[in-house]
């Protein structure tokens, strides 16, 4: 495992519940470099459907992580748990305060609890089998899988290619199923749980939670509404244009630019655009929500009710003044 990380806060909720809004509020407070936790924003040429902060808020603060591949690669959790526990480490020896922002859980329990065993992407390893499934099918390569790690292929559908794409890859650099790199860290969880016994203080989460779900729910409509209009059809036709993209590249799958090619390449009426997206939108949020009451180190704000800045700003504060102390 690697060495303790130095202090740092992090800011998570369901997409549309006021990170960004919060984030700058507390690093206007306080010294900060933001580090974003957002598995779209890496991607560079994708800033409509991402919500990308806009250039003045971009400005306001350092910012990390963001327009940082090429959609044409992919980033995984891995990678952002590395390349974050180095740049909180250079943050906090320039005398600043971390501050992680973003609603891909996923990172931040690649942060929280590192996997040592599970290998980094391969590009090399991954063309090939990109490769491969251009030539045999999806559904081919999911029985190849189904050979070498039926668990893992078990929960997945024939047509899942970015997850059996990544089990394959799994197996090809390290040898060992998915499943069972997996299961060791469940193992690895449940004995630092016991030792533990508490949340690290050294990583405190503000978790933005609605109370009401109806509150989430018109943000997230009134959030694509706006995507829809300041041109997010035409973001993804520009992405389409360059021609080396396809449908199933993870950047191509984020919430939004999957519906918007799903239309473009006519499987999909555009008709129905708005209300998939949105759809899909209140699916991430759901599940983000699930990932977040999993994690013990959270500090609650309700973030529909009218004094959650204020109160996301004191609790802010607590954490800081307790690790000084």
């Amino acid at each position: 495992m690697q060495d303790a990380l130095p202090f740092y806060l992090s800011i998570a909720g369901p997409t549309a519940a006021g990170k960004t809004a919060t984030a700058l509020a507390i690093a206007r407070e306080f010294e900060c470099e933001i580090i974003s936790v957002d598995s779209a924003l890496v991607y560079r040429g994708m800033d409509i459907g991402t919500a990308k902060p806009a250039a003045h808020e971009l400005a306001a603060v350092p910012h990390h992580l963001i327009d940082i591949r090429d959609p044409l690669h992919a980033y995984n959790a891995a990678e952002f748990a590395r390349d974050a526990a180095s740049l909180i480490r250079s943050i906090r020896a320039r005398g600043k305060l971390p501050l992680l922002v973003g609603g891909t859980m996923l990172y931040f329990k690649a942060l929280f609890q590192p996997l040592d065993a599970m290998p980094a992407a391969d590009p090399a390893i991954r063309a090939a089998i990109e490769q491969e499934a251009q030539a045999i099918g999806w559904p081919a390569m999911h029985a190849q899988l189904a050979q070498l790690d039926p668990t893992t292929a078990a929960r997945l559908a024939p047509a899942d290619s970015q997850r059996i794409g990544r089990a394959l890859e799994v197996w090809r650099s390290a040898g060992v199923p998915l499943s069972q790199l997996q299961l060791r860290s469940q193992v690895s969880d449940s004995d630092d749980a016991q030792i533990k016994g508490h949340a690290n203080p050294q990583a405190p989460l503000i978790s933005l939670e609605p109370q009401d779900r109806t509150w989430l729910h018109a943000r997230i409509a009134e959030r694509f509404d706006t995507m829809l209009a300041q041109g997010l059809v035409q973001e993804v036709e520009g992405l389409r244009a360059r021609g080396d993209l396809h449908a199933t590249l993870p950047a191509m799958r984020c919430v939004g630019y999957r519906q918007v090619w799903e239309v473009l390449d006519g499987t999909s009426p555009l008709a129905q655009l708005r209300d998939k997206g949105i759809f899909a939108t209140r699916q991430l949020a759901k599940r983000q929500i699930t990932w977040l009451r999993s994690m013990p180190q959270r500090h609650v704000i309700a973030s529909d009710h009218g004094d959650a800045l204020q109160t996301a700003l004191a609790t802010a504060r607590r954490l800081v003044q307790a690790a000084i102390v």
